[in-house]
């Protein structure tokens, strides 16, 4: 299992807005999420409109192309592409910024022979 973060930047005239569509994501949006194996998603939003996502995945690119075969992912994607006017053609799930993990605590302390207390 791997551990992805990645960026992106909403709208910051539209920060509310997008607050309110992730506060009851559609059912239908969030089975095809966990079915495509993407786990212990989480999306954090700065008022600059700064939007962190960390996720859980075996595989992140067979994980997005689960989701690209669904029709509830066109669906949201084309409604969300608004909020990212600094993408070519909107798709949110198409320009993530993957950033590269240089620090894993549970990790080192293993190598070092120390227990972690997850």
């Amino acid at each position: 299992m791997h551990r992805v973060c990645f960026t992106l930047r909403v709208d910051p005239a539209r920060l509310d807005e997008y607050r309110e569509r992730h506060a009851d994501v559609w059912p239908e949006m969030l089975v095809a999420l966990r079915d495509a194996g993407w786990r212990s998603y989480t999306l954090h939003l700065a008022e600059d409109g700064l939007l962190v996502g960390v996720l859980e995945t075996d595989d992140l690119a067979a994980a997005q192309a689960a989701m690209e075969a669904t029709d509830v992912n066109r669906r949201w994607q084309a409604g969300m592409a608004e909020f990212f006017p600094d993408l070519a053609d909107g798709r949110a799930d198409r320009g993530l910024r993957v950033l590269e993990e240089v620090f894993d605590l549970d990790a080192q302390l293993a190598r070092h022979g120390e227990a972690t207390t997850s």
